[in-house]
């Protein structure tokens, strides 16, 4: 995914990753919010590095967006070791796994991104690598194969995904540490937004930031990115501090409402509504009455307005709550909710493998 799927979209964009970079915290202190994590986190350092060990290997789960390869960086800055980064799907063959394990060097952190999408292979050849410091290098093919013994350096991998119910149970075992991270309250994302916007040298307001935090949907990717936007607002057409008022002609602007909606959430909630008199309705119909590929009406879209109490899945489709009626400023007809709706899935469960 990429800004180009919205500007609310969780996802970042190889363009936006310098700009994230820059206002992205160097060390644990500086990270806000997931106390319960940062607290284990630090404990899980600290102990490691009065050992004079490298600390057990860690998994970071949670939605796109909440910090996961923020303290991946952390973790190697508070450890003063180098870091490697790469990802699950650049990893294809076990080779190119062998290859960057055995040029780690001793204490060094290794990221993996999206680490459930690794391949096969390579997953397999990591498992020793985790527990024995060792990776077995196949030379050859056939009955005249043989497996070369190379040593690696201890290491500590840090492990992100996005959905760790797709991780296998031997993965998942070897990691020592799992942390989830949960999405953000409105005041978390204030204070980071006044960080993020010290740091850009924006003028900001309390209720400005407080403004922006009410429609960035829990993610500081998002809020850091709307930020951006209504900083280019303000200093283009007002008098370049970040305000209330600027703050909602901004977002207005950039089709952002109050709930933090883009174009394609609302195309979708009004298709349910005004279309389908609310529902229910097959994910591939939605998509084709919103003008939407089926993956970027599930993937993109859905996850916020089921969070929201905007949406729910039900067994014969997508069906819009009473909440989608009146934000849409509708009255919900009578009746409209009857015993085909059952609970919607939390898609935001890291854990679930649901469609």
């Amino acid at each position: 995914m990429s800004e180009t799927d919205g500007l609310v979209s969780a996802y970042v964009s190889d363009a936006e990753r310098d700009a994230e970079a820059t206002v992205r915290p160097r060390r644990l202190a500086e990270f806000i919010a997931q106390d319960r994590v940062r607290d284990q986190l630090d404990l899980l350092l600290q102990g490691a590095m009065r050992r004079g060990s490298p600390p057990d290997h860690i998994l970071l789960s949670g939605p796109p967006g909440l910090g996961k390869t923020s303290l991946a960086n952390i973790v190697a800055a508070e450890l003063g070791a180098g870091i490697r980064v790469t990802s699950g799907p650049a990893i294809e063959r076990s080779g190119d796994l062998a290859a960057i394990l055995t040029s780690l060097a001793e204490g060094d952190v290794f990221f993996i991104d999206e680490i459930h999408r690794i391949a096969r292979p390579a997953e397999e050849l990591l498992y020793s690598a985790m527990e024995d410091f060792r990776v077995d290098v196949v030379v050859g093919k056939g009955p005249g194969a043989t497996a070369i013994p190379l040593d690696v350096e201890p290491f500590t991998l840090v492990g992100a995904t996005t959905r760790s119910g797709l991780l296998t149970g031997p993965m998942r075992d070897r990691f020592g540490f799992v942390a989830h991270l949960d999405f953000y309250a409105p005041a978390d994302l204030e204070t980071l937004l006044h960080r993020s916007a010290r740091i850009l040298g924006v003028p900001i307001t309390a209720d400005g930031a407080a403004e922006i935090a009410g429609r960035s949907r829990g993610t500081p990717r998002i809020a850091n990115r709307l930020l951006r936007r209504v900083r280019d607002y303000a200093e283009v057409r007002a008098d370049g501090v970040v305000t209330l008022g600027t703050a909602r002609k901004a977002l207005t602007v950039y089709d952002v409402d109050a709930l933090g909606l883009d174009r394609l959430d609302r195309a979708v909630l009004t298709a349910l509504v005004d279309l389908f008199r609310g529902g229910p309705v097959g994910l591939s119909t939605l998509a084709v009455a919103v003008g939407e590929q089926p993956d970027t009406v599930e993937e993109v879209c859905e996850p916020f307005l089921v969070r929201a109490g905007l949406l729910a899945r039900t067994p014969r489709g997508r069906v819009a709550t009473e909440a989608a009626w009146l934000h849409l400023g509708r009255n919900p007809p009578n009746g409209i909710f009857g015993a085909d709706i059952s609970p919607a899935p939390d898609l935001f469960s890291v854990d679930t493998d649901q469609p």
